[in-house]
């Protein structure tokens, strides 16, 4: 059990909805960038993916999570995140997890801990934050379809869960509870300096703790850091899981056949690119 007074939150689900990644988050969300390998802790759980099962990598669930639990077994753990967010409900799931782990639990914030992924933060025990990295905040954001009566009935359903949300982060916090609805409500952004000073996170982490994927260091993302983008992109226009698992995969074969020897990884990115820019543009 966590050593700080943290609320359980019980979990509900409601079919038909859809999580939606904010595109702040997304345009922020770096996700090549990662822990260095000479951090070297044991016990180490990394959450650098969106937060659900509803993406094309499968994202961080807490199926996972518990395994990774189990396995690990009553020990002190690390928690790596650098995530934009995703399905809140799978977040709040994560978020127990570590809050009954019966070991010490220390959270490591590389670069973005958005939405979801701020709520399992909050489970740690200790929080250590990049002086570059961000919290993000926000009241919970689904997509939805129907009349009037549909999209009322799911803002009233959805209400509690904004609430769960203030009382962990006031719990962690001590910020006034009406303070935090006022956050939420306007989407918050916390860098690693505001946030030790409003209590989301304990200390700076080193800068020697953190990586990022050669192409990243080039100036441009990986082929894998591509492709995540382009599939939540995807998702949230509408595009099944399998749908897009064959547009990528497609994707990836026909530029890394055009490609020169040893460019397959610029073409992929490239490719990706194109096709992004012909999203936007619609």
């Amino acid at each position: 059990m966590s050593i700080r007074n943290l609320p359980n939150v019980p979990l509900s689900s409601r079919q038909g909805l859809q999580s939606k990644i904010m595109d702040g988050a997304l345009q922020r969300w770096n996700a090549d960038l990662m822990a260095s390998s000479q951090s070297g802790e044991e016990n180490t759980i990394s959450i650098l993916d969106p937060i659900g099962e509803n993406w094309f990598f499968e994202g961080v669930t807490a199926k996972r999570i518990t395994a990774e639990l189990r396995s690990i077994g009553d020990e002190d753990v690390v928690v790596n995140i650098n995530s934009p967010g995703g399905d809140f409900f799978e977040g709040l799931a994560i978020y127990n997890l570590l809050r009954e782990h019966k070991a010490k639990v220390t959270v490591k914030v590389l670069g973005l801990a958005a939405s979801a992924a701020s709520i399992i933060a909050m489970a740690g025990d200790e929080v250590q934050i990049g002086r570059a990295a961000f919290f993000m905040i926000h009241n919970t954001g689904v997509m939805a379809g129907g009349d009037r009566h549909v999209f009322r009935e799911v803002a009233d359903w959805l209400e509690p869960f904004d609430q769960a949300a203030v009382s962990i982060y006031h719990a962690r916090t001590g910020i006034a509870e009406t303070d935090l609805h006022s956050q939420l409500d306007k989407e918050t952004w916390i860098n690693g300096d505001k946030a030790i000073e409003q209590g989301f996170a304990d200390s700076l982490l080193a800068s020697d703790e953190l990586a990022s994927a050669p192409e990243q260091q080039m100036g441009q993302p990986s082929p894998k850091a591509a492709q995540k983008e382009l599939d939540i992109i995807l998702a949230q226009a509408g595009l099944s899981k399998s749908k897009r698992r064959s547009l990528c995969a497609a994707l990836k074969g026909s530029t890394s056949r055009a490609a020169p020897s040893g460019m397959s990884g610029a073409a992929v990115h490239e490719g990706v690119k194109n096709l992004l820019d012909k999203i936007n543009s619609i």
